[in-house]
């Protein structure tokens, strides 16, 4: 696992104004850039080793879809630790805008250590980044990473793969489902390094009446040909 990997640095360069206003229009936004190979690869070749994780879930086994991944331990590593609490408070604040368009009186501190010391509280105390990992025939079926009582609306994904030389399919679908409307699927490209921030369970939708709520799952799509790895960051913790 990289130890070089400078939080601060990496996000300092996203425009988060215009993260927001796409994450108010579509319920997602794309980081591009968010790491750079070096880290892309450290990452990943982490996977085997064992000290760094709390559990390893076979997808098959549990009707997940196809392929695995793997829970970080507490602590966890710097770079995931880093990137988690560095992303947050800007995500934050989305999140919180969010629940006063719903009307939910619930608002999120923006510090994460403030936040994880929330779901803590409650009992949610074991960690949710997690590093997953596909071969060719493998998928993950559309789903919510919910955990517990206490969500943070945000989450993200990035690809620590090559795509098209490292792998070829596995696209990030994200599917919405509006009320009294039919469901709408969108699958958003990312390059090696790319992230993607994207709502965990519902979003805000402004409507003639006011805000309505619009439910959002996401999977990936079959992976036809070489290796894909991504690194997820959920923002709370599970029960």
């Amino acid at each position: 696992m990289p130890a070089r990997i400078e939080p601060a640095a990496r996000t300092a360069h996203i425009d988060w104004p215009l993260a927001a206003a796409s994450l108010d229009a579509r319920g997602f936004a794309v980081l591009p850039g968010l790491l750079d190979a070096p880290a892309c690869e450290a990452l990943r070749d982490g996977y085997d080793d064992d000290a760094l994780f709390r559990g390893r879930i076979v997808m098959q086994r549990h009707g997940f879809g196809r392929g695995e991944y793997r829970y970080f331990a507490y602590p966890l590593p710097e770079p995931v630790a880093g990137l988690r609490a560095a992303l947050y408070p800007q995500l934050a604040q989305v999140a919180n805008r969010w629940q006063e368009r719903l009307g939910s009186a619930l608002r999120f501190p923006l510090r994460h250590a403030e936040f994880v010391a929330r779901c803590h509280a409650a009992g949610q105390t074991r960690p949710t980044p997690l590093l997953l990992r596909y071969g060719a025939g493998d998928y993950n079926c559309l789903h919510q990473d919910l955990y517990g009582e206490h969500v943070f609306p945000l989450q993200v994904v990035c690809l620590l793969s090559l795509p098209g030389a490292e792998f070829t399919g596995g696209e990030l679908v994200l599917v919405e489902q509006r009320p009294r409307m039919q469901s709408r699927a969108t699958v958003v490209p990312l390059a090696q390094g790319d992230a993607v921030v994207f709502a965990v369970n519902e979003r805000p939708v402004q409507g003639a009446r006011g805000a309505w709520r619009v439910k959002l799952r996401h999977g990936v799509s079959t992976v036809r040909s070489g290796q894909r790895s991504t690194l997820g960051l959920i923002f709370h913790d599970a029960a």
